[in-house]
């Protein structure tokens, strides 16, 4: 038999905790009671990843829907937790709350700050507080390593400027982008794997410093540029079926040919998928 529940116009937070509440019980829903957090971690992070897709293409319908299932995310693991006792929605609405007001003495005490990037030292200085972090590296190793690692890699860069560790300017930053390229083909021509890889994750690191400077998102760089070099594989496909030719046999003189007419192509009718 369904469960009683007084059917809404429109629902509220606490409506949200019911439900969950529900799903979890005895006579709930035979999958949601069973999860653990280790078995619905992954959705937390698909839900996370299409609220982000609904941003980059600006579906603010999208948006709400997709923040809706982040949300699910955060109440089913707060549910998890209220079942064992140990902190519930609440407690997390509340932990966030002191944090945010603790954060900011600028806005809630009488702190005065000059600038944005003193805001984000003085954020720094408490969270290292906070988490009883005594050192500079402590923050940087806070930054989780589940992150995407272009992502990480601007967040540790970045940290780390906060406390003067950084090039004066972008000079410096591609002189070393450039070091890092030289090392790499000597790691390369060496012929040791282990070195390869080494030199190879300097360079990225590298290309994410440069990044930085010039105020682009490399995560987001690597992400256009993924969905450009798709887009032109489609037109290279699509003129070599039209050619009769085998794209596997055709060799990668007669390939880059195709190559270079789909980057005009794609460039001239502003096709390319930024």
């Amino acid at each position: 038999m369904p469960l009683e529940y007084n059917q809404k116009q429109r629902y509220k937070m606490e409506d949200l905790l019911d439900v969950m509440r529900l799903l979890r019980s005895d006579d709930g829903c035979d999958w949601d009671k069973v999860q653990t957090h280790q078995s619905i971690r992954s959705n937390f992070l698909e839900e996370t990843h299409e609220a982000i897709e609904a941003i980059n293409v600006g579906d603010a319908q999208s948006l709400c829907e997709e923040l809706g299932d982040v949300l699910l995310q955060i109440v089913f693991h707060s549910q998890i937790e209220k079942e064992s006792g140990v902190f519930d929605f609440d407690d997390v609405v509340d932990g966030i709350c002191k944090k945010l007001i603790k954060r900011h003495p600028h806005v809630f005490k009488d702190v005065h700050i000059d600038d944005k990037e003193e805001i984000l030292r003085n954020w720094d200085k408490i969270k290292r507080q906070t988490k009883g972090g005594s050192t500079q590296a402590d923050l940087l190793r806070s930054v989780p390593k589940t992150l995407p690692a272009l992502m990480r890699s601007a967040k540790v860069q970045s940290r780390a400027a906060r406390v003067g560790f950084d090039w004066p300017d972008i000079t410096g930053a591609l002189q070393a982008l450039d070091s890092e390229r030289q090392e790499l083909e000597k790691a390369i021509a060496e012929k040791k794997p282990q070195n390869i890889e080494e030199e190879l994750g300097d360079l990225l690191f590298s290309a994410v410093n440069v990044s930085r400077f010039v105020n682009c998102d490399a995560e987001q760089a690597l992400t256009s540029a993924c969905d450009k070099f798709i887009h032109r594989f489609e037109l290279v496909e699509s003129m070599a079926e039209k050619q009769g030719l085998d794209m596997a046999g055709a060799g990668l003189q007669e390939l880059d040919k195709l190559w270079q007419k789909a980057k005009v192509m794609s460039k001239t009718c502003g096709q390319d998928i930024t």
